[in-house]
């Protein structure tokens, strides 16, 4: 049984219900992802936007004051000192939307994260 939220089916799809502003920002995001990770595909995973290789490298979505952006727990430890001015745990980090995105780090995080899946890419699935 569905509950009553949306079911997304691509990306733009998800985009078309953000406002404008934010929209804009997660575009910028999307573009900058897309950059870093060329090879990288579009899909929805837990009903928001992610990249996806051999598994998923990173997950964006917007909330009600944040952009949450979601690289999985390794680089929250490899770039804590770019991140310590943002809120974080385990596998998120929380961009205020009043503020700058810091696109280029999005970029080196992406970057990251293939590198860090084309090696798990390369082992045998069990």
């Amino acid at each position: 049984m569905k509950s009553g939220r949306k079911t997304f089916k691509n990306i733009d799809e998800y985009l078309s219900t953000i406002s404008k502003d934010v929209r804009i920002k997660l575009q910028q995001i999307r573009e900058t992802i897309h950059k870093a990770a060329p090879k990288a595909e579009e899909v929805i995973s837990y009903n928001i936007p992610a990249f996806k290789q051999n598994n998923v490298l990173v997950y964006f979505a917007a909330f009600k004051d944040h952009i949450g952006f979601f690289p999985t727990s390794k680089p929250i430890v490899v770039f804590k000192k770019e991140l310590s001015k943002y809120k974080t745990s385990k596998g998120t980090i929380q961009f205020p939307q009043n503020e700058p995105i810091p696109y280029s780090l999005i970029r080196k995080i992406t970057k990251f994260r293939v590198k860090e899946d084309s090696k798990k890419g390369s082992k045998p699935e069990k």
